[in-house]
């Protein structure tokens, strides 16, 4: 077989990336790194001449998937033009409906690889991706003036991944809706 061009190789990495993104927040990252080529239809052989590790796939990877939450929160200020309260709301119903506790794929990197970052007692490059991805939610999280972006943050991951653990049994639910009702906005 010969040799892939660089635009070849370059989407190749990009399809790898998605796909590690994607696995790594469902299925946690001990998903191996020839189930994430499989995935996309390459050899595990080929791996290596992308990345020098699975650390820096994973690390390339979360920052990948902080990119998209980066661009769910900008389509809400977009939503919402001029009106943050709104568009921080959206987000939070947004995140703790049925529909993103049942796509952990697609869903929030903060919650998805939480777990597995907090066990990995390694890589530097993983742990400082993803804490600069929390940092930076909690900050857009953040109402003006107030320190509240953690906290909400917190609630929303925390009833996450309950109601994911709970699945399937009106527990699931009660988290969601709890957390909802503790973070809409009193007038």
């Amino acid at each position: 077989m010969g040799r892939v061009s660089k635009a070849q190789a370059q989407e190749n990495r990009e399809r790898v990336v998605a796909a590690a993104s994607r696995l790594f927040r469902e299925q946690g990252t001990d998903v191996s790194v020839a189930d994430v080529m499989k995935a996309v239809g390459l050899t595990h052989g080929g791996f290596y001449k992308q990345f020098a590790s699975k650390e820096a796939l994973v690390a390339e990877a979360a920052a990948r998937a902080f990119t998209e939450q980066e661009g769910i929160r900008a389509q809400q200020d977009d939503a919402h033009a001029g009106r943050r309260g709104a568009a921080r709301q959206a987000l939070i119903d947004w995140y703790l409906s049925d529909e993103h506790r049942d796509a952990a794929a697609d869903g929030c990197p903060t919650a998805g690889l939480a777990v597995d970052i907090a066990r990995d007692g390694g890589d530097a490059a993983v742990h400082r991706v993803y804490a600069d991805g929390v940092r930076d939610f909690a900050e857009w999280l953040a109402v003006e003036g107030e320190e509240d972006g953690l906290v909400c943050l917190a609630t929303m991951v925390g009833a996450l991944l309950l109601a994911r653990a709970t699945h399937g049994s009106s527990l699931s639910d009660a988290f969601l809706h709890a957390a909802r009702q503790a973070l809409s906005v009193r007038d």
